[in-house]
């Protein structure tokens, strides 16, 4: 008996092979076991991805933050190990110190606003980075004092019985605590006794500072009615930090994991409580059977709150100290060693849960009035690994994310055409940060050469490239120092000139050309999932299958690569004709090819064919038609 199987689109991605039972599924019929360095299309036809455009290399490990100032200026912040460099349209403008090290590069968060990025790491007092204007950026502490008053949160962190005095009312004071209590963490830290405010200046043991009065004190009588800045050395600082409905949104710190913070409406710099008017500061602990280390914060339909064993919904329109009101919605929690930004897609907000291998969908559901979690990598969990940092191409529909192991997982989402395919994106050397600017895809990778900034580029198929262009044909095409070593794939003219190595950063082609691109080359994989075919036509459990011939429907290809079973071989696809040749760019087919094949198999989990191929030239496939003989 024959029979065809039609695969007619992909857009059921890469799926896990615990798959191979499940034919019922729409994931099995639209799948594949394999999809490695290709796009999948909305339509459901597969591409070659984009290659690397070397950009600027960097002095080490890195973290890529998009910041857009507006519609027309858009920058790629590349933090290191101390410093950050600027990037406007792929040119370096401006380098700036931080006091962040390589290894705070993953836990600090941040967010915009306007020309302000705002940075946040528990270790380290917060940050802002200002726009001062293209080519001039500086990095200041959070202006969160006014009139040398403290405008940050108080907090009571000793026990209710604990006091202190001052030996003064005014000047310069010592202060005396009951019990131990003073670091030199608290140097330059505020307390309010009384409601009146001091500053310390210097530590003399943990129960004596010297403190200086800022506020006239009522007296110098000891009192249980004190407090202190909630944010200082002594006891950490803010953990993660966003804006929601004209306030600034901080959450957790050190000594307060679980806390959340509101400024004033309209005054972000200002957290005072006062007496609880609808615009004042909001200051409340997120309590529950457990601990919840505020991971992450978003700004969504509501106030989103991430923390390290669930998550939450801060209501209230407008938020204010008597409307406001937090829900838990789900328990997966966000992971606590390191900062992965929740992105927005299409209204939902992604993030990554606590025990990785999964990319959560928090989703507001209007029927139920509350959030849901659904896992998007659930039949990928091998591709999607432990995830390090992510961002969503809006102009592409992909989630990029990557994984610990170097590599990135790719999630194309069409949520109204029920479109979620995961592929995998795997280069020559390590991917470690992802940063979406304007549509444009940077990335940091570590190769044998060191790390650098590069950025996906739809027109060239190799990867960390650069194109050398010349009036007349050149032989030596120099300047490429990142790829020292190297063994390179060039394009020459459009004609792929095979491998060359890199060598006093140059290479010297045989035949000399005007237009010249240089760059690592990678295999795309396209393994399809078996066909799955009920007993009725499969003629029983083990029956013996012999695929016949199997059509490949493509759009602008250059090349077929394909394993039948015998190896990787290359399938023509245009016979040559005049014009074409070794020394002409090839043209491009549209069409089908097809392909027979030899052989029984009785291996229902094994895939007919497979597609293999590192030439650099375009390739998109859109359907297979695999033709079947069984043995009844």
């Amino acid at each position: 008996m024959r029979i065809r199987h039609l695969q007619s689109n992909f857009t059921g991605g890469a799926v896990t092979r615990n798959l191979l039972g499940r034919g019922d599924l729409r994931a099995f019929g639209n799948g594949a076991a394999r999809l490695r360095n290709v796009f999948i299309q909305p339509t459901g036809g597969i591409v070659r991805r984009g290659g690397l455009r070397y950009v600027e290399g960097l002095g080490g490990p890195a973290r890529l933050v998009a910041f857009e100032f507006n519609i027309k200026q858009h920058y790629l912040l590349a933090f290191t190990d101390g410093e950050v460099s600027i990037f406007r349209g792929g040119a370096l403008i401006a380098t700036v110190a931080t006091p962040w090290s390589g290894e705070d590069l993953f836990r600090f968060s941040w967010t915009q606003s306007a020309d302000t990025l705002l940075v946040c790491h528990p270790d380290h007092p917060p940050r802002r980075l200002i726009r001062d204007d293209a080519e001039n950026w500086s990095l200041t502490q959070w202006p969160v004092k006014r009139d040398d008053h403290y405008t940050g949160p108080f907090k009571r962190f000793a026990d209710p019985d604990v006091t202190l005095r001052g030996s003064s009312t005014t000047g310069t004071m010592f202060l005396y605590a009951s019990v131990p209590l003073f670091t030199q963490g608290h140097v330059g830290a505020h307390f309010r006794l009384r409601g009146r405010e001091v500053r310390v200046v210097s530590i003399m043991s943990a129960t004596r500072a010297t403190a200086e009065v800022i506020d006239t004190l009522h007296s110098r009588y000891a009192t249980v009615d004190w407090d202190e800045a909630a944010w200082t050395e002594a006891r950490g600082w803010p953990a993660t930090v966003t804006f929601h409905q004209d306030r600034l949104v901080v959450g957790g710190s050190r000594d307060m994991p679980n806390n959340l913070w509101m400024s004033r409406s309209g005054d972000i710099w200002h957290f005072g409580l006062g007496d609880g008017l609808d615009d004042q500061g909001i200051d409340f602990p997120i309590l529950s059977d457990q601990v919840n280390a505020i991971r992450a914060i978003f700004s969504g339909r509501h106030l989103q709150v991430f923390t390290s064993g669930a998550e939450w919904m801060v209501t209230g329109d407008p938020v204010t100290p008597e409307r406001v009101q937090i829900r838990r919605q789900t328990r997966i929690g966000s992971p606590t060693s390191r900062f992965v930004p929740p992105r927005d897609v299409e209204g939902a907000t992604l993030f990554v849960s606590r025990e990785g291998g999964q990319i959560r969908e928090f989703l507001y559901a209007d029927a139920e009035q509350a959030y849901r979690s659904t896992d998007l990598a659930l039949l990928v969990r091998d591709l999607v690994g432990q995830p390090i940092d992510q961002d969503f191409d809006p102009v592409r529909r992909i989630l990029f994310v990557v994984t610990a192991d170097g590599r990135m997982a790719l999630l194309t989402a069409y949520r109204e055409e029920q479109v979620t395919a995961w592929t995998e994106l795997v280069t020559d050397g390590l991917v470690q940060s992802v940063a979406v600017v304007a549509g444009d895809v940077y990335v940091a990778v570590t190769r044998a050469g060191g790390t650098s900034i590069e950025v996906i580029d739809d027109t060239v198929l190799l990867d960390s490239f650069l194109r050398g262009m010349a009036s007349d044909p050149v032989h030596r095409w120099s300047g490429l120092g990142h790829l020292e070593g190297r063994t390179v794939r060039v394009l020459a003219d459009g004609v792929d000139r095979g491998a060359h190595q890199v060598i006093d950063g140059a290479v010297e082609l045989d035949i000399a050309a005007r237009d010249v691109l240089v760059g690592l080359p990678y295999a795309h994989e396209i393994e399809p999932l078996p066909p799955f075919l009920p007993q009725s036509q499969a003629g029983g459990t083990g029956a013996a299958m012999r695929p016949v011939r199997t059509m490949f429907r493509l759009i602008d290809t250059a090349s077929l690569m394909l394993d039948t079973g015998g190896g990787v071989r290359d399938v023509p696809l245009r016979r040559m004709g005049a014009g074409t040749g070794f020394d002409a760019p090839p043209s491009l087919f549209t069409g089908d090819r097809t392909v027979r094949h030899l052989g029984w198999r009785r291996r229902a989990t094994e895939a007919h064919w497979r597609i293999e191929q590192d030439t650099p030239l375009p390739f998109a496939l859109l359907s297979v038609t695999t033709e079947l003989k069984v043995n009844d």
